[in-house]
């Protein structure tokens, strides 16, 4: 669903202050939860927004003609595709959306963000069996991996850098950074 459960989000905005990034891009931002959030907490942040699925654009007022944007930019289009640079980021939110694709392609798109040379990444997933179809017309809503938690520490550990990890009663977070 274009929304999230409230699990982990004081977790990650306590690394989202400590970290305090200047660039932002939000893979698969539904109704812009993490902007929402994180978006207060240090002005002067370049926020890019890359949703595959277009009506959410308007839906949520991602990006709008006011002055307060939740999106600086916005990409329409599959993240797999996306172009490598806008991964060049200080941090890479896949907030509630790597469960929406295969697991060789979530795998991919991890990868392809560390080595764009982005600097810190954060993951929010199911880590119960939460099976979900199309919702509201989109067919990209559809849980197509169901991860655990365990396999998800070892495709981070894979990437090198430092991983820290909040296990909840629904959500695992994960935040790995390019720092040691």
């Amino acid at each position: 669903m274009p929304t999230s459960i409230a699990e982990g989000k004081d977790w990650s905005l306590a690394r989202f202050k400590a970290v305090r990034p200047d660039t932002v891009v939000d893979v698969g931002p539904g109704e812009g939860t993490y902007a929402k959030l994180f978006r207060p907490q240090h002005k002067g942040i370049w926020w890019t927004a890359i949703e595959i699925h277009k009506p959410y654009v308007a839906k949520y007022r991602l990006k709008s003609t006011k002055a307060r944007s939740m999106y600086d930019e916005i990409h329409v289009e599959d993240a797999r595709e996306s172009e490598q640079h806008l991964f060049h980021r200080d941090l890479v939110i896949f907030g509630d959306v790597l469960e929406h694709m295969p697991r060789e392609d979530a795998v991919a798109l991890l990868r392809k963000a560390e080595a764009a040379g982005c600097w810190n990444i954060l993951v929010s997933l199911p880590i119960i069996e939460a099976p979900q179809g199309e919702v509201d017309g989109n067919p990209y809503e559809e849980h197509v991996h169901h991860w655990d938690a365990d396999d998800m520490d070892s495709v981070l550990a894979e990437l090198g850098g430092r991983t820290e990890a909040m296990r909840g009663g629904t959500l695992g977070v994960w935040w790995w950074s390019r720092r040691t």
